[in-house]
This record gives C-alpha cells, sequence and structure tokens, in this order.
C-alpha cells in the first residue's frame, strides 16, 4: 500500500513537492505523485521535474486548461477513477496551495474517506473573487493534517473551527529556496542571451504577470504596463504562456522586455540579480522576500501578509499611480527572517511519519 498519493498541476506545486518528496523518502514513507496536467506547457511542467530531481509522476491526468468547472471537474473525474482502481487506497492524499487541482485532490479524496494533509493551509486573502481563495478554504475544511507556513494561518484556521491535526511547519518554498538558490550551474545570463537573443543589463527589475483580473482586462494591463515606463530601469518580463495573445491588444513601453517563460534555476538567478520585483504571484511575493527584494504586489490584497512589513512588499494593484510611487519607495525596515527556518520540509515528514508510525 502505498503511504501519500501527492496531487501537482501547477509550477509552484512542483517546486514545493521536490523538497517535500525528498524528505518523505528519507523518512522511508512510500509517495506516489499524480500530474493533473494543469500546467502542460514544457517550459512550465517538464522541466521542473528535470531540473529538481523531484520523482516522474506515475500518472498524468492531462486536464489540461479551461474554465474552471470544466477544468475541476475533468480532473475530478480523472482522479476519482484511478483512486477507484487501485488495490488498495493510501493513507493520505497530499495536496499543495490553492489551485484547481487542490482542490480536485482533495474532493476525490474526501469523497472516497482519504484523509487528505494540505501544506500551505489557513492562509486567506478574503477576497472571494479569487478562485485560489475558494479553493483554499474548502480544501482546509477537508483536511485531516494541516500544515500552516506561519502562526497566522493557525490563528485563522482556529477561527473557523479548524483545531485539530494544525501545525505550524514553516514554509516549505524557504526550503526550496535555500536548497536551490546555488544550484544553477554555468553562466545564466550567456544562457538567458543564447535563448532570448538579447543581453540581460547590469540593473532591472524582474516582473510577472498572470492573474486573469489582471491580463483578462485591457485596461489592467495597459495600467501596469504603462506605469512601468515611469522607471528609468529595463523591466524583464517572463511571460506566462496563457497572456502571450493579450499581448497583441497593448502597446508595451519601450524598457519592458519580454521573454519566455524561464526555470525555477533560472528564475532564482533572475531574482537574485534584479533590483526589485513587480508580480501578481503569492509565490514570487514569497521568494523576493526570502531573497531580500523589494516587491511591488499587483494586487488590492495578499494571503502572504507577512511580507509587507516594513514595506519589503507593497500593495498597488493595477492602479498606475500607485505603482509609481512604490517604485519610488524603498523598504523602510530591517529585514527579518519569515516563515520558519528552512526545515519546513523535514518537520511535515517527521509529523506525518508519526501519524503513519513508520
Amino acid at each position: 500500500m502505498t503511504d501519500i498519493i501527492t496531487i501537482v498541476g501547477a509550477r509552484p506545486q512542483f517546486v514545493k513537492a521536490a523538497v517535500v518528496s525528498k524528505a518523505l523518502k528519507e523518512a522511508g514513507i512510500s509517495e506516489q505523485i499524480i500530474h493533473t496536467g494543469q500546467h502542460y506547457d514544457a517550459r512550465m511542467s517538464a522541466v521542473f521535474f528535470d531540473e529538481l530531481g523531484l520523482p516522474a509522476p506515475s500518472v498524468n491526468l492531462a486536464a489540461g486548461s479551461g474554465l474552471h468547472g470544466k477544468q475541476t471537474a475533468d480532473m475530478l473525474e480523472k482522479l476519482e477513477a484511478h483512486l477507484i482502481a487501485l488495490s488498495s487506497p493510501p493513507s493520505f492524499m497530499m495536496v499543495y496551495g490553492d489551485t484547481n487541482s487542490t482542490l480536485a485532490g482533495a474532493l476525490a479524496a474526501a469523497k472516497l474517506h482519504i484523509p487528505v494533509i494540505h501544506i500551505e493551509a489557513g492562509l486567506r486573502s478574503f477576497n472571494r473573487k479569487m478562485p485560489e481563495e475558494i479553493n483554499r478554504v474548502v480544501t482546509d475544511h477537508l483536511s485531516t493534517l494541516l500544515f500552516c507556513s506561519s502562526d497566522g494561518g493557525l490563528k485563522q484556521l482556529a477561527s473557523e473551527g479548524i483545531t485539530e491535526g494544525v501545525h505550524v511547519s514553516g514554509d516549505v518554498m524557504y526550503d526550496a529556496v535555500r536548497t536551490f538558490s546555488e544550484a544553477y550551474s554555468g553562466d545564466f545570463r550567456k544562457q538567458l542571451a543564447l535563448e532570448e537573443a538579447f543581453t540581460l543589463p547590469d540593473r532591472f527589475l524582474l516582473f510577472t504577470l498572470h492573474r486573469p483580473s489582471n491580463t483578462d482586462s485591457d485596461e489592467a494591463l495597459k495600467n501596469i504596463t504603462g506605469a512601468l515606463s515611469e522607471t528609468d530601469l529595463p523591466v524583464i518580463w517572463p511571460v506566462h504562456p496563457r497572456v502571450r495573445s493579450r499581448l497583441d491588444a497593448i502597446t508595451l513601453p519601450k524598457n519592458l522586455r519580454c521573454i519566455s517563460p524561464v526555470s525555477y534555476l533560472m528564475m532564482l538567478q533572475l531574482l537574485k540579480a534584479c533590483e526589485g520585483v513587480l508580480t501578481d504571484s503569492g509565490g514570487l511575493q514569497k521568494e523576493a522576500y526570502w531573497l531580500q527584494k523589494p516587491c511591488i504586489t499587483l494586487r488590492e490584497e495578499t494571503e502572504w501578509t507577512e511580507t509587507l512589513h516594513g514595506g519589503w512588499n507593497v500593495l498597488t494593484g493595477p492602479d498606475p499611480a500607485r505603482i509609481r510611487a512604490a517604485l519610488s519607495q524603498k523598504p523602510g525596515s530591517e529585514w527579518k527572517t519569515l516563515y520558519g527556518n528552512g526545515r519546513a520540509a523535514e518537520s511535515i515528514a517527521t509529523i506525518i511519519s508519526d501519524c503513519l508510525n513508520v
């Protein structure tokens, strides 16, 4: 019998699973990985398994993209069929974060009476218009073991009546940053020049954008990219495949350079080299913080509220005036460690091992 079936489907989950799967193996816990296929582009999926040493998935459900309901339903149907076909159910189903893959995994497991482990539990943006917020809330309330990145998650879960099986483990993405930030071999600038046919400037800002509230609105997209023209620095934008087609609708400023999606190791190198970050990604907010880079979050709220400490992370939404103001600001206080000590995966594996009596 498999101890744990792990569900992954999106780029951030591959990164988190890379460190947790290693810790599970070292603890003697057997694991099977199922890839939902939510991210299927090779630059958003296969390269992560290759460079992070993540075990190949035993199954790829090939769900692909689509409307939230259809995508989640497709994953749920295929995952349920796979679980029913197993000779014996796993001891646990493990899910990460807040994607549709997370929700599908939690629902499939709960309906088949398989206990759910949720890593990154207790996060709330308090914006129910975000599909990720719905996924987080439902998954937390279906889970048996809940691992929080900070005390804030524990307190939030308690306020919702969830107190059993809750642990503050720290953040596994911090483990990944500590593990992989020095792992890139070779000259990343030379590699980028070969792949993208341009020379990375010495000083630049790093920019990412993928949330529908920003990318599916011409006004928001124009406001955000237009505000970037106000900085004297070049802005490097690894463009999400889903967003590429939207660029025809706007005129990009001359200092904004679009490149293809990059691997996790390359992204860490860009993060280490940049002057600052603009993003609507949850994970990149934390990575910027851990690498002590000022971050402008192009949203009205963040689930990672601790990063707002001292102005290291600033919320602007798509408002060009607020973005321009934030570009001229610097953090106002000393940087401090957040979200654990970089050994969250080890802590998680130890607790699971105790539950399994491994």
